[in-house]
């Protein structure tokens, strides 16, 4: 799915000026890391394509960049009161981070699903944690509501110039690094990220390309672009939890109409196959949101071909046991894991037969399962499942074909 964003006439109502953002460069160098690029040839091979792995800066994410640079321009009095933010996980790190570095307290509100591994990070960081039950924006109410009982200021995820501004400095590091680059592909939760990085680099050379990617299972900005204005979804379901926003900022979206080429989306199923490419590939572990602009490249999502692009890696908090789970769907996506039941006579040498064809074509059983028949079949009839580690499809379209020759009848022929 792709929106094109060039076509609308929508001017952005903001403040945010280069000034700004080279401002946010000067207060945030000794304080985050300058991520190098890395060259990743394997994402996809007809267009040159480099990571941004942002997923290695201080408290695993981007997001410290915005918050800290937004702490960093509060008054001694709104210091003095306190601050609090709402977050899906990484902008919580962010804001505990830079408030225990300024020496203000900080309260985070977390929506109740968001990864245990990013919850306790954010402690450690010297926040104190109220879990909402729903998701971010459940979270951002319950922060609203407690900074007008107690007086804290409210350091946005997203909508905010000082936040925008921070993110905005990975644009001006992207320029340095690659001066001749044609493209960058940046993933949209509420729209902060892209919002910097689109206005630093359109800005300064507005010749180059700038793709959003949003989860299609949260296409927030998707749609509130495609529709011309901002529209709230109903729910949000995806792995890519760093970028589950049911509604896009005023901000961000009159920013991303202004200064973004296009915005596309990409499922689970391409996120998991992009984790598991960059953990294969180039040795990064990345969480869901991280990876949605390598999914885009991955899967030609974006025109890039012959092109040197830009992939931000925005983050890599994820939870151990989704990562479990989400290497197991990118290998069911790439064809790397797969199992198929067959029917066939309960006699001496069937499995043998079915193990020496699979090995021959270089599949990897890893196990079986044997049924014996039910009502509805011959009385000497029984299933067999087995599991199998593939290359890829093309292999197991090869090992279903054999099987077929021999004479076996696949009942089902699925993926794990």
């Amino acid at each position: 799915m792709i929106v094109n964003l060039r076509k609308t006439n929508l001017k952005p109502k903001h403040m945010l000026t280069l000034d700004k953002i080279y401002h946010a460069r000067y207060v945030l160098k000794d304080v985050i890391r300058r991520t190098d690029l890395i060259q990743a040839p394997n994402i996809n091979p007809d267009a040159m394509v480099f990571l941004k792995p942002e997923n290695l800066q201080l408290t695993g994410s981007f997001k410290v960049r915005g918050s800290y640079y937004k702490i960093s321009q509060l008054s001694e009095e709104d210091k003095k009161k306190g601050v609090i933010a709402c977050s899906a996980g990484n902008h919580a790190q962010g804001v505990a981070l830079a408030a225990t570095k300024n020496g203000i307290k900080s309260t985070i509100c977390l929506p109740d699903g968001a990864p245990i591994s990013k919850i306790e990070a954010t402690k450690n960081y010297g926040a104190e944690i109220c879990l909402v039950e729903g998701v971010y924006d459940d979270a951002y109410q319950k922060a609203l509501q407690l900074r007008d009982e107690h007086g804290y200021t409210f350091i946005h995820p997203f909508d905010d110039e000082d936040v925008i501004a921070g993110q905005g400095t990975i644009g001006l590091e992207l320029l340095d690094q690659l001066k001749d680059m044609d493209a960058v592909i940046v993933p949209i939760g509420g729209g902060g990220l892209i919002s910097g990085v689109a206005f630093a680099i359109k800005s300064l050379n507005p010749k180059i390309k700038v793709y959003g990617v949003q989860s299609s299972g949260a296409p927030s900005m998707f749609n509130s672009i495609k529709n011309k204005k901002i529209e709230r979804l109903p729910g949000v379901a995806t792995i890519a939890d760093g970028i589950a926003v049911k509604e896009p900022g005023q901000n961000t979206f009159a920013i991303c109409s202004k200064y973004v080429d296009e915005v596309v989306t990409v499922t689970d199923d391409e996120v998991s196959s992009a984790i598991l490419s960059l953990i294969e590939k180039q040795k990064l572990i990345a969480e869901g949101a991280g990876a949605v602009a390598v999914a885009a490249a991955m899967f030609n999502k974006v025109p890039i071909k012959g092109k040197k692009v830009v992939c931000v890696v925005s983050g890599g908090n994820i939870d151990v046991t989704i990562l479990d789970r989400v290497i197991k769907r990118g290998l069911l996506t790439a064809g790397r894991s797969y199992a198929l039941t067959i029917e066939l006579l309960d006699k001496p040498g069937q499995l043998l037969k079915i193990s020496q064809i699979i090995a021959e074509l270089g599949g990897n059983v890893i196990s079986v399962h044997h049924e014996r028949a039910n009502a509805s079949m011959d009385i000497n009839g029984c299933f067999l499942r087995v599991n199998m580690e593939t290359r890829n499809f093309a292999q197991v379209d090869e090992i279903n074909k054999a099987l077929l020759k021999a004479g076996f009848r696949i009942l089902e022929n699925n993926k794990l």
